[in-house]
């Protein structure tokens, strides 16, 4: 049976920590994920927003590429190490920390990119990501990387989630079909709509990943 898990400030901070206790050297060096790079290479850099940041790695590549950030995460703790990143990394003028629960929290603008990596907040997986649609600007561009839910992927973790060879529970899991559904209409042209399944040096299990770009036209 999966475990159910609520996704709220004090589950990040309980995961957060233990990170810090069991991976202390992953929350400094963890590299940004490999479709950030692949995804918005050819974009002009603008501002950006990174929906559930964790420690950093996405909205410190962001920044370090031309990207004003606005990083949000529940989590101080991942905040604090994140914002220490940045300082190193020499960007910490482009990146700014926001600690905020995204299920609640509103903008003042929108962005020219918004995307998130298999955060999972307190509410259902489709719904959050609908919600970060909506703070794209026209012309701007969503990037979904989430957890693939499919039968064909076994038990695997992630960067930043459950341990090794625990499944994501389904809560915190999607398909390509329910995303790429969930952005029909005249509002959205898809431009990626992929599913991955990748190793990452140090796991034995793979990972399998779903990754959605989008574009708004108005």
């Amino acid at each position: 049976m999966t475990e159910q898990h609520e996704f709220d400030k004090g589950y990040w901070e309980r995961h957060w920590h233990q990170a810090q206790h069991d991976r202390p050297g992953a929350m400094s060096t963890s590299p940004a994920h490999p479709y950030l790079a692949s995804e918005t290479g050819d974009l002009v850099p603008g501002s950006a927003l990174d929906a559930g940041c964790g420690a950093g790695a996405e909205a410190i590549w962001l920044a370090a590429h031309g990207w004003q950030v606005t990083a949000v995460d529940i989590a101080p703790v991942a905040l604090a190490r994140a914002a220490e990143r940045a300082t190193e990394s020499g960007v910490s003028e482009r990146v700014r920390w926001v600690e905020a629960d995204l299920t609640a929290w509103v903008p003042e603008a929108r962005f020219d990119l918004v995307t998130t990596h298999y955060a999972h907040p307190a509410m259902p997986q489709l719904a959050f990501y609908d919600r970060i649609a909506g703070w794209v600007a026209p012309g701007g561009t969503l990037l979904i990387v989430g957890h693939l839910h499919t039968a064909a992927a076994p038990a695997h973790g992630h960067g930043h989630g459950h341990g090794p060879g625990h499944h994501p529970p389904d809560e915190a899991s999607v398909t390509l079909a329910d995303i790429t559904a969930a952005l029909g209409g005249s509002t959205w042209e898809i431009v990626t709509a992929e599913e991955h399944r990748r190793t990452v040096p140090g796991r034995e299990a793979p990972l399998y990943d779903v990754v959605v770009r989008a574009t708004r036209r108005r």
